[in-house]
């Protein structure tokens, strides 16, 4: 049975979490999350010392309640879907918590999270999967390290840049570029020759002094567009 005591710190956690993933960690205030949970701010620090001690504990109950789901999640039988399942996964719940994610890749909180090490020891299981059918070029570790570094680094890049200019593929790039790293039988890059043309004729087109700014945008658009960039 939950305690008062329990339920109090609960309704302070949930409201700080809503804050901050509608406003922001600045919006994270003792004020903003004892208005939202309908209770006086000095009760806040009964449970938290500060505000940064209270982000730790939203940051961990939120992903958290994101790792639960992951564990959950039954076995499909294929290995291989499975990692692109939790692939998937990680980027939304990183594009959907961008503050959130913020926090969570601050070593000093990250670090020493119960539920970042759990959501980890999921991975590894689904790396160790793709192991035993043999499927692996690389040790666990290895892959376990790539795959998590690759994941980071697309949501770092991809919260950096405004909503409307994101590449939506490039999510789904960085994974196969790390499949072909980690995967025996792995599908290769295709050659196509028109591609790389339009990649090699893009890096020039800014210098092409000849054309008018106008000019040269519409000729980067088009490009882009043959190179699959858009």
């Amino acid at each position: 049975m939950v305690d008062s005591r329990s339920r109090t710190r609960a309704s302070i956690v949930e409201s700080a979490a809503r804050l901050l993933r509608e406003h922001g960690a600045d919006a994270v205030t003792t004020r903003a999350v004892a208005q939202a949970a309908g209770m006086q701010a000095p009760t806040i620090y009964r449970f938290f010392e500060d505000k940064e001690a209270l982000l730790d504990a939203v940051a961990e109950h939120v992903l958290a309640t994101y790792v639960s789901s992951k564990t959950v999640a039954e076995d499909s039988g294929d290995p291989i879907a499975d990692l692109r399942a939790g692939w998937d996964a990680h980027i939304d719940f990183g594009l959907a918590n961008a503050a959130l994610f913020g926090l969570l890749i601050d070593p000093a909180r990250g670090g020493g999270s119960p539920a970042a090490a759990a959501g980890l020891e999921v991975l590894r299981a689904r790396v160790r999967r793709v192991a035993a059918i043999g499927r692996l070029r690389v040790p666990e570790r290895r892959a376990v390290e790539l795959i998590h570094a690759a994941g980071t680094g697309a949501l770092l890049t991809l919260l950096a840049t405004p909503p409307q200019q994101r590449d939506p593929g490039l999510a789904d790039a960085m994974y196969d570029a790390v499949l072909r790293s980690i995967l025996t039988g792995a599908p290769a890059l295709p050659t196509d020759d028109a591609t790389a043309a339009a990649v090699a004729f893009r890096a020039v087109a800014p210098r092409l002094t000849d054309l008018s700014d106008a000019e040269r945008a519409l000729l980067t658009e088009w490009l882009d567009r043959a190179a699959g960039a858009v």
